[in-house]
């Protein structure tokens, strides 16, 4: 008898998108002529930029050539791009890394999820509340995180509230916990972490022995200066701290697929009878048991993103979403609503207004102004109360939303 891994029966399904699309159908039928404006889902609709696309034209006539046809390539990525990521992204930083600390992927939602395949069951994760679920869920399918309680939280799991009354500042968790689980620009907050904050975190790993899983998928929106584009700018982190980078959201790959991240050869965990032991160790072995690579044609694509006319290709891409993030956080401010994010990060979060729950207005904005969004609370029970919007539509659907924000929403 084949039984399966009733962990997987704990989790309560796709709750969230499968309620929105249920209302939104729901809406749309009874509503055959209503235009709906969607800015819930953070996925890209600009074009993938030219310096791209030539490039992987370029490796796909490689392919198609005796002479340079490349079969499988290194697990852990091509050392053209790693070489290419070191040079741009960590070493004006003043960040050393070498090269087979940096594993190319096929995203960081996979890296977040399976990196925790390399730890104990026994570890404690903690977790900022509201959070992106793949944290969460992942740690559930392994069976790390105990029972769902009526209120929303996992026995197992620690969580750190992250709303207005602590200007989404976490707060270091007053237990013991292993694996920290911090994103920064946060999704679905769009909120940031200074550095002074974020050497808090650096020390309590050390001094605790945890480790700090750290994405920073939306560090390319980051606008102002003083905000840490990686946790390796902060003392320390590089014996404590993983960091996860996508460029689905900087460069457009969200259907073409390529992210990395970073293993330390310093980061270590334990053993039972507390040996220490190298993670980059760890997650090479798994990689190269569980993972062919990123496709050749990909990583020559994700290479031109850091050629001179990618710079400012991606750049531009980059500038048109953070333009709309202000048009929405601006727009929706004149309301008298409370707005948060949006200055280094394309989500815009706010506060629901005359106290309504997340799904309420969620139903509210639907039926009075056709524009979806992604109730908070779907990010974790702190979210109750919030709301999220994506400044990742197009210029004009951005425009009408914020125009309907104004005219039709009966505030």
């Amino acid at each position: 008898m084949a039984v399966i891994n009733d962990n997987y029966l704990k989790l309560p399904g796709s709750y969230l998108f499968a309620e929105i699309a249920r209302r939104v159908n729901t809406f749309k039928n009874e509503n055959p002529n209503a235009n709906v404006i969607r800015l819930g889902i953070g996925d890209v609709t600009r074009p993938l930029p030219q310096a791209i696309i030539e490039s992987m034209h370029k490796a796909v006539d490689e392919m198609g050539n005796e002479a340079t046809f490349r079969g499988y390539g290194p697990e852990q990525g091509y050392n053209f791009l790693i070489q290419k990521i070191i040079e741009f992204d960590y070493s004006p930083r003043g960040i050393k890394l070498d090269e087979d600390e940096i594993f190319v992927s096929d995203g960081s939602k996979s890296d977040t999820a399976n990196i925790q395949e390399i730890f104990g069951l026994d570890n404690i994760i903690a977790v900022t509340d509201p959070v992106y679920p793949v944290y969460v869920d992942s740690n559930v399918m392994a069976g790390r995180t105990g029972e769902l309680g009526t209120d929303g939280k996992w026995s197992k799991i620690t969580y750190i509230p992250c709303t207005a009354g602590n200007n989404f500042i976490p707060e270091l968790p007053k237990n013991k916990v292993d694996l920290i689980y911090l994103c920064f620009p946060n999704n679905p907050t769009g909120m940031t972490i200074s550095k002074e904050e974020l050497k808090k975190w650096v020390d309590y790993a050390k001094a605790n022995k945890s480790i700090i899983l750290y994405d920073a998928a939306y560090e390319a929106y980051i606008q102002e200066d003083h905000v840490p584009h990686s946790i390796y700018e902060i003392e320390g982190a590089k014996e404590v701290a993983i960091e996860f980078r996508s460029f689905s959201k900087n460069a457009g790959f969200t259907g073409t697929r390529c992210a990395f991240t970073v293993v330390p050869k310093e980061v270590m965990a334990y053993t039972a009878n507390g040996e220490a032991y190298p993670l980059n160790k760890l997650w090479n072995r798994r990689q190269t048991t569980k993972f062919n690579g990123v496709p050749y044609i990909i990583q020559r694509g994700a290479e031109a993103v850091y050629s001179e006319a990618g710079q400012k290709q991606i750049k531009a891409m980059v500038d048109y979403y953070m333009a709309n993030a202000k048009i929405i956080r601006e727009g929706i401010a004149s309301t008298g609503i409370q707005v948060f994010g949006g200055v280094n990060a394309p989500y815009i979060w706010l506060k629901t207004p005359n106290g309504l729950d997340s799904w309420a207005f969620f139903d509210k904005l639907l039926n009075e102004a056709h524009l979806v969004g992604t109730p908070g609370v779907g990010f974790g029970p702190s979210g109750e109360g919030y709301f999220r919007l994506t400044a990742f539509g197009n210029r004009e659907n951005t425009e009408e939303a914020v125009n309907r924000f104004k005219t039709r929403l009966k505030l």
